[in-house]
């Protein structure tokens, strides 16, 4: 899919990171550090986008018989090709420098998550962003999505067995394993202000839930196994994946989905960018 010629200015970039991995208690055992690769987009002069250049692989995608809930049902392989994702959430600075108005936002602050989008406004902003840039940005796909917060890991989270508020921002007063009870914040956080997982990505756990492209189904049976969303037409009903500041850490896991209509934005709704070049 083209848009014309590029109009915005395309830089390639590496980002060093540090991530970090928990045992079922919640301490951390390891801190990976890496090097991420893409570009970046210039949407003005003091605004960029982050791209992140993943690379195709395989991987199981849901959870097992007995874990997580029915919707994550059945485990299957899927292989995803190569493209790139956000490196963070779309921030409130991004939209504006995309979009002609604004979101009537819940955590107001530039680089905080764009929040109460919803599918049919993160639509928007991805034809906007690619009419303005010349690239075709799209959301991701749940397949494209999970691939990404996963990050090569199997475990409920990308960090381990399970979380905490010094890695996410969710309920922090419930716990998932043995970990000790958190904090909760009762709003967003500035992008970035927590490790990122071993792909480079940051804020794939909590914060908002972020848009996929997906029509929403009760299952994964007769889900494509080559990474492209799952599209139904006519369906209003969109999937987002990731959790939020208002869930319970099972619901800030890497296979957990969330179906809501294409007009419905809340307060806990936003999106993560994604594109194929070539």
């Amino acid at each position: 899919m083209a848009t014309g010629a590029s109009k915005t200015s395309l830089q390639h970039a590496s980002w060093s990171y540090t991530s970090a991995l928990v045992d079922a208690q919640g301490r951390v055992i390891a801190r990976p550090q890496g090097e991420a690769v893409g570009f970046t987009d210039d949407l003005r002069s003091d605004v960029a986008l982050e791209m992140v250049s993943l690379a195709g692989g395989s991987f199981q995608m849901g959870s097992r018989g007995g874990q997580g809930y029915d919707d994550e049902r059945p485990l299957h392989f899927v292989r995803v090709p190569a493209f790139l994702i956000g490196r963070f959430t779309v921030t409130q600075e991004q939209w504006a420098a995309v979009m002609s108005w604004t979101p009537p936002y819940r955590c107001p602050g530039p680089r905080r998550p764009a929040d109460r989008v919803s599918w049919d406004a993160a639509d928007a902003f991805c034809r906007r962003l690619a009419a303005l840039t010349g690239r075709p940005y799209r959301l991701p796909s749940e397949a494209e999505w999970e691939y990404a917060c996963r990050a090569g890991s199997t475990t409920p989270f990308h960090c381990g067995p399970t979380l905490t508020t010094d890695l996410a921002n969710y309920v922090g007063e419930h716990v998932f394993r043995d970990e000790p009870p958190g904090v909760y914040r009762h709003g967003t956080t500035e992008v970035g202000a927590f490790p990122p997982n071993e792909f480079g990505l940051y804020g794939m756990h909590g914060n908002v839930w972020e848009w996929c492209q997906d029509a929403w189904y009760d299952d994964y049976n007769g889900a494509p196994g080559n990474g492209e969303a799952r599209i139904q037409r006519g369906a209003r009903r969109r999937v987002l994946r990731g959790g939020s500041w208002h869930e319970t850490p099972g619901n800030c896991r890497s296979a957990v989905r969330l179906g809501l209509d294409a007009e419905e934005g809340d307060d806990f709704t936003g999106l993560r960018v994604a594109l194929t070049l070539g």
